[in-house]
């Protein structure tokens, strides 16, 4: 299937490994020329400079941390006027913490991270989106959105403003060809993850193969997710096809999450 998406040009940002890079891999398979983002330089450039040997598409990379004004202001400048397609991955790790425990500084860091860096970098490409008739903005979040988890007050708490913030704005968009949604993962095969099942184990004084075991047992699906399963969605969302699907919280999960909407 063509996506129709072939000269058009993304920011991709967390985009040196996980679903970041397989997003933009997707992305680049579809012909889409690409400005790509990570804090660290070494593993985003080599892994622009795979994806212009596999696909032939030009690639840019820009070290920097997305949740600051001036990684964002590096970020959009190197990608230039024409920005077709925004994917806000913040690819932040972070560890479980009591709600008692939560700093007032944590709780901005987090609103930061998950909800003002999103909300800013689309504000600075949905204009010219707009104007052009054309745009595709994802953000990525976790299924978890749909279920909160203990200990995740401050990541939650972000992560749905940034949705509740969405949903007006899509609105104002789509009359333009302009769409918002955001895609919610949850187990993907990623470094990420299996280092967050490590702390896991390390926390609960048990084995890593034990909170697999338990981790797969409460997924129909009944393994890991392979990244490129959400890239591919990502890259759809971001298709000409999908011009009438915005303001959804799309849930990527293998079927853990059991509620209708």
């Amino acid at each position: 299937m063509d996506l129709g998406i072939a000269g058009r040009r993304a920011v991709v940002t967390a985009a040196s490994k996980g679903l970041g890079l397989a997003t933009a891999r997707a992305l680049a398979r579809e012909g889409v020329a690409l400005t790509l983002n990570a804090r660290t330089a070494a593993p985003l450039e080599a892994a622009a400079a795979a994806i212009r040997a596999e696909f032939g598409v030009p690639v840019s990379s820009v070290a920097a941390d997305v949740t600051t004004a001036e990684g964002r202001a590096a970020i959009l400048a190197a990608a230039g006027e024409t920005v077709d397609i925004l994917v806000n991955n913040p690819g932040v790790r972070q560890v479980p913490t009591p709600y008692a425990r939560i700093t007032p500084e944590e709780w901005r860091r987090w609103l930061e991270v998950h909800f003002l860096a999103s909300v800013e970098m689309i504000q600075a490409v949905a204009p010219g989106m707009a104007e052009r008739r054309f745009g595709r903005i994802v953000n990525m979040s976790v299924s978890f959105i749909k279920f909160p988890q203990v200990g995740f007050a401050h990541s939650h708490a972000a992560r749905v403003a940034l949705s509740g913030a969405v949903a007006a704005m899509v609105r104002e968009l789509i009359p333009h060809n302009v769409t918002i949604n955001t895609v919610c993962p949850g187990l993907f095969d990623t470094e990420a993850l299996h280092t967050n099942l490590h702390g896991h184990a390390a926390r609960a004084n048990t084995t890593y193969e034990a909170i697999v075991a338990d981790r797969l047992k409460g997924c129909p699906a009944g393994r890991f997710a392979d990244p490129a399963e959400c890239g591919d969605l990502i890259a759809f969302l971001c298709s000409a096809q999908a011009g009438f699907v915005s303001g959804q919280n799309i849930v990527n999960d293998g079927g853990v999450y059991q509620g209708l909407f």
